[in-house]
């Protein structure tokens, strides 16, 4: 009886396993054969896409942690591929209502397309590398007009021929803005940056009807609304195409921005930060899924050398000068045609920048706002004089002669020369001095700036040996400053060359005056004097102090002063012997400055607490008669604290300048106060009350 108990339930085993495996079998072949394409289509429809969310861009400040570059929150307008219809005619709708809200309040959208607005179309001027790029990318042909384009890019965007001409354009360059950002799933598009809340709440409600946009709270860079050190803060711009193809391997976006001038392109790899990763899952085209993978790394903080309040301070002190100079009304007035120029502070000690004024000058908020408009200023204001303008150096030169004449042995201390005026070693060829000087020696000529006595040390000395003090100098290559400068040249037979000029043998006494093919920057004058307070040691010049994290709550790094190059005292006083020379330059008041007691009510260096050091020059710009007014210097003599160089384009006085310069170092709470032009006595214009200092 248990025998067949056993065979029966083992019977009922078989039948219920065999069961299990048929309806396994059954729903196999369901699954693969009767809803196998289903599932297919499922698993086809499924995609991933990552994108990437940008990092803060690291704040830049000054040397007293002042913010000058910081991040505001800002919302900008974005459209998504993975949200936004697949249908052209419904994308086209889409942008265009867009367009319109943000047109109905003022706010701008991003459109770089080279064609006017408005009909008859025409191609914008200075955009022809724009314009090729344009007609390759829409497959027109090279000569296709501005008119030619549009019809084109109506027809591939498929633009409603119900849309009126104007609303044609609008879409049109949205369309093609998206294309060259290369608008995917995994690069979403930027329409309109920091845009009014206003406009904001009109967007979200309309946001029933556009699907694809979005819009989101991001960091926004804002430039303090100052006038002082533009050009070494510089900006930030969009990526372009030739841009984007050397960049894109160090992980660039064609949507990111990126530093183009001064500190935040010279600062980009530290300034940038890391962006994040942003994941979605997307099932038939609809996303299911939306996560944050990777938060993003704000970039870091940037801190300057220069201390905006004295920055400010000293671009003030410039512009009332060259303001004093036009508005002269003495009948023996000089330099009123004045239009320009710079003044450079340097720390004596490291060669760090404090200052670098430059005039014209223009707001960052104004560049970004009407490029065109600050790009057309009159005399030029995107140029940097301070870094890049090029100008003889004149008198100021002859501190560089006189330490290759004591160095080289051609004279020493108590090398005298005599000066009637008119130098007359040549027969044909008599150049002039400014003053009878007499008999003098080196220091009585750095004093007075004699010119005889210069021109023979020059013609002593050679070009060659001249050629390698100014070299060491500086003058001829770049100084190394982190955003660009320009390197002039000196005058040598080889200039003279590649200028396809003649050489002669008389231009070395021109040389040697700073005169002739000879192009130096405030800049490299002001690292010339730096050197002479340094005895001969020369240092790279910097503007980036140091670098922090975002918050600046760790310091990362801190610039080391550098050396450049050293000049060797062969003498053993060399350098003392023309830093006395430019100290009684400092204390001489020349008999041809009328009524100086009302100059700038008082711009002598003699009434300053401690000695200073300075030479000045008056070199030629356009003529003889066209001339310009330099100085360099430092102070106080004995143990140096700032060196500083000037140059004003076509004017005069610059002198009058240093004491101010010198005031508003020291005394932090020193006022600049505003020209206020008076008459003198004897007729001259002057200007009053610019040594005034706060309580």
């Amino acid at each position: 009886m248990d025998g067949i108990a056993e065979k029966i339930r083992a019977l009922f085993l078989v039948g219920v396993t065999l069961a299990a495996m048929a309806f396994g079998a059954i729903a196999l072949m369901k699954i693969q054969v009767v809803d196998g394409s289903e599932y297919l289509e499922k698993a086809k429809s499924t995609s991933m896409a990552q994108q990437d969310i940008q990092a803060p861009r690291g704040e830049i400040v000054d040397a007293a942690g002042n913010e000058v570059v910081s991040n505001k929150v800002g919302y900008n307008v974005i459209l998504e591929k993975a949200f936004l219809p697949s249908d052209k005619q419904e994308i086209n709708r889409i942008v265009l209502k867009i367009a319109e809200i943000l047109e109905e309040d003022g706010v701008e959208w991003i459109d770089t397309l080279p064609i006017t607005k408005e009909k008859p179309y025409e191609f914008l001027d200075s955009r022809d590398g724009d314009i090729a790029k344009l007609r390759k990318n829409i497959a027109v042909q090279p000569y296709a007009t501005a008119a030619e384009c549009i019809d084109a890019m109506t027809e591939q965007y498929e633009i409603s021929e119900d849309y009126t001409d104007r609303q044609k354009r609008i879409i049109a360059g949205i369309r093609y803005e998206m294309y060259i950002r290369s608008f995917s799933l995994s690069n979403r598009y930027t329409f309109a940056e920091d845009i009014p809340m206003d406009t904001v709440v009109k967007l979200k409600e309309a946001s029933f009807g556009l699907d694809g946009m979005d819009i989101l709270e991001e960091a926004i860079r804002v430039y303090e609304d100052i006038n002082s050190a533009p050009h070494i803060v510089g900006t930030v711009g969009s990526i372009n195409a030739d841009e984007y193809e050397e960049l894109k391997e160090n992980g660039y976006l064609i949507n990111d921005v990126l530093g183009k001038s001064g500190v935040e392109k010279a600062m980009e790899s530290e300034l940038r930060g890391t962006a994040g990763t942003r994941s979605l899952e997307l099932l038939d085209g609809t996303v299911v899924s939306d996560t944050v993978t990777e938060e993003p790394v704000p970039g870091h903080t940037v801190k300057l050398t220069i201390d905006m309040d004295y920055q400010s301070k000293v671009q003030e002190i410039l512009e009332n000068h060259i303001y004093w100079l036009q508005n002269q009304t003495s009948t023996k007035k000089k330099g009123e045609n004045a239009n320009a120029g710079a003044i450079v502070v340097t720390d004596v000690k490291t060669g760090a920048i404090l200052a670098a004024a430059t005039s014209p000058t223009y707001k960052i908020s104004d560049y970004l706002d009407n490029y065109s408009a600050v790009a057309n200023g009159e005399n030029s204001p995107l140029l940097n004089r301070a870094t890049s303008g090029l100008y003889r150096p004149g008198s100021t030169f002859k501190t560089v002669t006189a330490t290759a004449g004591l160095n080289y042995g051609i004279i020493d201390s108590s090398t005298t020369i005599t000066c009637h005026q008119e130098y007359t070693y040549w027969e044909d060829y008599k150049p002039k001095c400014t003053g009878f000087h007499g008999r003098i020696n080196v220091i009585t000529a750095i004093e007075k700036s004699c010119n005889i006595f210069f021109y023979e040390t020059g013609r002593l000395m050679g070009i060659d040996r001249l050629a390698k003090y100014a070299e060491l100098y500086g003058f001829g290559q770049n100084t190394g400053i982190e955003t660009g400068d320009s390197a002039g040249y000196f005058a040598t037979p080889e200039t003279f060359r590649e200028r396809r000029l003649e050489w002669q043998a008389g231009l070395v006494v021109q040389a040697a005056i700073g005169q002739s093919e000879t192009a130096v920057t405030p800049l490299q004058m002001a690292m010339q004097a730096n050197t002479i307070a340094n005895r001969g040691v020369r240092y790279k010049p910097y503007v980036v102090d140091s670098v922090y994290t975002y918050n600046m709550e760790e310091l990362l790094s801190v610039t080391s002063p550098k050396i450049a190059a050293k000049i060797p005292d062969e003498t053993g006083y060399t350098f003392d012997t023309v830093i006395t020379g430019m100290e009684q330059a400092a204390n001489f008041l020349p008999y041809s400055y009328p009524a100086v007691k009302d100059y700038y009510l008082d711009y002598r260096l003699t009434e300053l607490p401690e000695q200073a050091a300075i030479k000045t020059g008056t070199p030629q710009m356009t003529s003889a008669e066209d001339t310009g007014s330099a100085f360099i210097g430092f102070y106080p003599s004995e143990d140096p604290v700032i060196a500083f160089s000037g140059f004003v384009e076509h004017g005069e006085y610059s002198k009058f300048m240093i004491r101010q310069i010198i005031e508003a170092y020291y005394n932090k709470g020193y006022k600049v106060v505003s020209p206020v032009m008076t008459a003198a006595e004897d007729g001259t214009g002057v200007l009053a009350g610019l040594t005034e200092s706060a309580e």
